[in-house]
């Protein structure tokens, strides 16, 4: 977990700084979130706060939790990983394990917030793991309904396009991460989950 730590420091340092406003709704896991500069902009009315980290793994957010979210006290939460755990060679059941693992974390610390998952997008790069990525997928599903107030949000169907593969004006040149379509993509699967976490089922 040590490769993380430059970036998680400067995180904290934020929560030092410039501390969220409690009961916020908190962006956290990898990548795809932590690359998403427009997310307060393109969920708004609604507070976000983003602390994802680069090339986080599901088990990383998991280690970093007590660090990262607590501090911020959010009123909910919308992950995204799992997607690095498999470009690692973790098999799909040790993600699901570190998803219950970070459903038990939120629920000790924070009680039961309502949970948001972003399902594991089918992206080119790793296109070869889709077998896997839908095995962890219908997984994560299953545990979010069976959550109160628990939301599975399902990008990865909508990122197909007719042949049935990842459509490249998605994703940026490595094959892997959003484009600026790909995040406007994301943008309008998630802005009504947003206005339900944040208590907001009007403003959809």
């Amino acid at each position: 977990m040590e490769w993380y730590e430059p970036e998680v420091q400067e995180l904290e340092k934020l929560n030092t700084t410039s501390p969220p406003s409690p009961g916020a709704v908190l962006f956290y896991g990898s990548s795809s979130l932590r690359l998403w500069t427009t997310l307060s902009k393109d969920m708004a009315p609604w507070p976000v706060v983003n602390r994802a980290f680069g090339g986080s793994t599901l088990a990383a957010c998991v280690h970093f939790f007590d660090r990262l979210v607590v501090p911020c006290a959010p009123g909910s939460m919308v992950l995204y990983a799992g997607d690095n755990d498999l470009g690692d060679g973790r098999p799909p059941d040790d993600i699901v394990r570190s998803l219950r693992a970070m459903l038990s974390r939120i629920d000790t610390t924070l009680g039961p917030i309502p949970v948001a998952y972003i399902s594991i997008k089918p992206s080119l790069a790793r296109w070869s793991l889709r077998d896997k990525i839908q095995r962890v997928n219908n997984a994560a599903r299953a545990l979010m309904e069976q959550r109160p107030s628990g939301y599975y949000v399902d990008v990865y169907t909508s990122m197909l396009g007719p042949d049935g593969r990842p459509r490249a004006e998605l994703f940026d040149a490595d094959g892997l991460h959003l484009s600026a379509k790909g995040y406007q993509m994301w943008t309008r699967i998630l802005r009504p989950y947003v206005a339900l976490l944040a208590g907001d089922r009007q403003k959809q």
